[in-house]
């Protein structure tokens, strides 16, 4: 089987592709035929070292795949040959074939294909964790989300008009504002790229407070750099700032912002709260796919690959153009 592996620390460029030996479940592992791999921000990082876990190497990136069920260990029960599932296995996922363990796999409704069912668990588990578990929503606030095109952006559009939020798109193009405005986001803006100084913070503070008619209740940053303090300075009383990633790097912020609004900034680490409460999660999960199925949620996939293009992939997700989800195929 063919598999993508980082033998050293770079960019995509560093990945190789190579051939190993058909894999073998543990006892309690499932041995997936991998059909679709979703790309994440992660999968950039982690291969250059700088994301917060650093696999022994070889390794291979990719934390979200679907495919079907090809062989089960002796102590699994509740998976059979032939069932198709999403795994999320962290990493290792760039790969014809997968040995994931069974408890980190999710059956997939018969009207679920694949692309899209490698494109899912991810983003909409992040970002409904997020607003559902971190924004303590009401219905009727307003959701300010930062990087809004990206997968997870996206996702929290389609969750945020489901949960009966306003929601405000921040994006870095006037087409990837059209594109959130197609998605159901009510209103939006463009923001400066590159570093901004004082001045331009202080006119995307003014920018946010206008269309959002005075300042917002939830945001959900999932770029992080400059953009952070001017979105924080632009926050209703008592308002929630979900932290999400940093592509435009870590910020630093003023803590007396948060004295004065009595606001919260609130962490969002979706894949340790799973761990740690798997009941939660489950019916997290459950409610997802009820969105789904009822229409209220889909991803989007702006662009495909194909496995031995895995490089360009992570390259088109990181040079921030794509719009929605980009996937590779096997």
């Amino acid at each position: 089987m063919r598999a993508v592996v980082s033998k050293q620390p770079g960019g995509p460029d560093s990945l190789e592709i190579v051939e190993l030996e058909p894999s073998t479940p543990g006892p309690k592992d499932v041995v997936l035929e991998v059909k679709a791999i979703g790309v994440n921000f992660p999968d950039f990082l982690i291969i250059q070292d700088k994301y917060q876990f650093k696999p022994e190497r070889p390794f291979s990136p990719g934390g979200e795949v679907s495919g079907i069920v090809k062989s089960v260990g002796s102590d699994v029960s509740d998976l059979k040959v032939g069932d198709r599932v999403i795994g999320s296995c962290g990493w290792g996922g760039y790969r014809d074939e997968l040995v994931i363990e069974a408890s980190r796999c999710i059956p997939i409704p018969d009207a679920m294909p694949f692309d899209e069912a490698s494109a899912f668990i991810l983003t909409y588990g992040t970002s409904y964790y997020g607003l559902k578990r971190r924004g303590s929503p009401k219905p009727g606030d307003s959701l300010f989300i930062l990087g809004a095109a990206g997968g997870v952006g996206v996702a929290a559009i389609e969750l945020g008009k489901a949960m009966d939020l306003k929601v405000i798109a921040a994006v870095s193009t006037q087409d990837k504002l059209d594109f959130c405005l197609s998605k159901g986001a009510d209103t939006g803006l463009v923001y400066p790229t590159g570093e901004l100084d004082r001045d331009q913070q202080k006119e995307l503070s003014n920018q946010i407070k206008t269309v959002s008619d005075g300042g917002v209740d939830i945001i959900y940053d999932a770029v992080g750099g400059a953009y952070a303090e001017p979105s924080l300075r632009a926050m209703n009383w008592e308002g929630r700032y979900l932290v999400v990633g940093f592509p435009a790097g870590i910020p630093k912020i003023p803590l007396n912002l948060t004295l004065l609004k009595s606001c919260d900034i609130r962490g969002v680490f979706w894949g340790a709260w799973a761990r740690q409460f798997p009941d939660q999660y489950e019916n997290d999960v459950k409610e997802l796919f009820e969105f789904y199925l009822a229409g209220k949620i889909k991803p989007h996939i702006s662009a495909k690959f194909p496995l031995e293009e895995s490089a360009e992939a992570i390259k088109h997700l990181s040079e921030r153009k794509a719009t929605g989800k980009v996937v590779i195929t096997t």
